[in-house]
């Protein structure tokens, strides 16, 4: 049977289509095995992104729910009331002791007590919620610290810097003691209650003054002033009441000289040293001026005049000061600094250390010039050398080393340098006839 030729043009068609979709075919699945890897490339590669950003996502919100615990101070739960509790339990008795006499119906009254319940636990949290607020707002108020009659002699005493003012006693009452001359008691108690009233007073006006600047540190924050323990009328008054009494003794119970001297350590101290300290370095010095003068005033309460002893007295307890205060500021450096006040180991560390080096060293020329002045026998010099070499060394060690233990050790030491020095003094003074005996040698 012969095909027809539409048969063989079918067939040759059919067999060029079929040709081209073999070789398409042929094509795609030669390449189907790159294609299907870079899918799989690419579905891998979307797959790492989505789980990081889901990674990040967890880790914002863990982030977040953390600084809102820590910002979220969750509320205490109010103490439940007893007289609620003991109502509950009662109606919840009366309720199981009356389920059985009741039908269903009366479920409806028995729902108002538990509403006047809620009520009330609700009132109750209100005003506990009310109570607290009022309690912390009134725990952030200055409250107004009441006085008592008990108190108020331990608030004077620290008013007027009670061992400050122990210390300017006894270097006034060492001055006078090393005076020449015979020892009058009534002269020495009048100058040594007058000059300690004279010393509580300035130190009352210096503190007056320094209220704000004392509440910014950590060594003074406790004042009765800083605190309120007194009102600042009273602390003028206090002032007053020494000032006058103490002057008042110096000037016309021992002499015009001593009263004035009494008089111009009070301006000095109250009206030159404490503003100084907020704007130069220079009220070290002053200071060292002020603490100066007692042994002058013991000195002239004594003798009626200014001579080179007394020059000598105050000369030791001027260089005195400077390793004393010196070494004692350079621990409070933080809080001078905070409190606004312009100290050398603030702001001249070297200086401060270089200074108090000097004066250290000063205390033994000084002690030599004692027996020079006739003040001291010549084994004074000797036998104060010792102390006055260990201060020195200390001195030094703080020159160098510039930290704080060293500063510790030549502060306490300061503290008993000074009263061993003048108790030498008394031991080793020159007696009048020693100095009559030392002028006849000669003929």
């Amino acid at each position: 049977m012969a095909a027809s030729p539409h048969t063989i043009s079918s067939r040759l068609l059919t067999g060029s289509v079929g040709g081209c979709i073999w070789y398409l075919e042929r094509r795609a699945i030669q390449g189907l095995p790159h294609r299907v890897t870079r899918l799989f490339r690419n579905v891998s590669n979307q797959w790492v992104t989505l789980q990081h950003l889901s990674f990040l996502k967890r880790m914002y919100v863990t982030q977040l729910h953390r600084g809102l615990s820590q910002r979220v101070k969750p509320k205490p739960e109010p103490p439940a009331s007893p007289f609620l509790e003991h109502t509950s339990s009662g109606q919840a008795r009366a309720e199981e002791d009356e389920l059985p006499s009741f039908p269903a119906p009366s479920r409806p009254l028995s729902q108002k007590p538990n509403e006047e319940l809620v009520e009330l636990e609700a009132t109750s949290i209100v005003d506990h919620s009310l109570d607290t607020a009022k309690e912390k707002k009134e725990e952030r108020q200055w409250k107004e610290m009441k006085l008592h009659t008990d108190d108020l002699p331990g608030i004077l005493a620290r008013l007027s810097k009670i061992k400050l003012t122990a210390l300017v006693v006894s270097t006034t009452s060492a001055g006078f003691a090393l005076a020449p001359g015979p020892f009058d008691w009534s002269c020495f108690l009048l100058t040594s209650l007058g000059t300690g009233l004279a010393s509580c007073a300035a130190n009352s006006i210096n503190q007056f003054f320094e209220v704000p600047f004392d509440s910014n540190m950590n060594r003074t924050k406790n004042r009765p002033l800083v605190r309120g323990q007194i009102s600042p009328l009273l602390a003028v008054s206090f002032a007053t009441c020494c000032a006058v009494p103490g002057v008042a003794l110096l000037t016309w119970g021992v002499n015009p000289l001593t009263g004035a001297l009494g008089v111009f350590n009070i301006f000095l101290y109250t009206c030159c040293y404490t503003p100084l300290k907020r704007i130069s370095i220079t009220n070290t010095w002053v200071g060292a001026v002020v603490g100066a003068i007692p042994p002058v005033m013991g000195w002239t309460a004594a003798t009626g005049s200014l001579d080179a002893g007394a020059l000598l007295l105050g000369g030791i307890l001027y260089s005195w000061q400077f390793p004393h205060f010196n070494a004692l500021s350079w621990g409070l450096r933080e809080d001078y600094s905070r409190g606004g006040y312009c100290m050398m180991s603030v702001t001249h560390p070297a200086l401060c250390r270089r200074v108090a080096l000097r004066h250290c060293l000063a205390l033994i020329a000084l002690s030599t010039a004692a027996p020079v002045l006739d003040i001291t026998t010549w084994v004074f010099p000797v036998i104060s050398l010792p102390i006055n070499l260990y201060i020195s060394y200390l001195g030094f060690r703080f020159y160098v080393d510039a930290d704080r233990k060293s500063s510790r050790k030549l502060f306490f030491c300061s503290l008993w340098h000074l009263p061993l020095l003048l108790l030498l003094m008394l031991t080793c003074k020159q007696q009048p006839g020693q100095e009559g005996d030392k002028g006849e040698a000669p003929s």
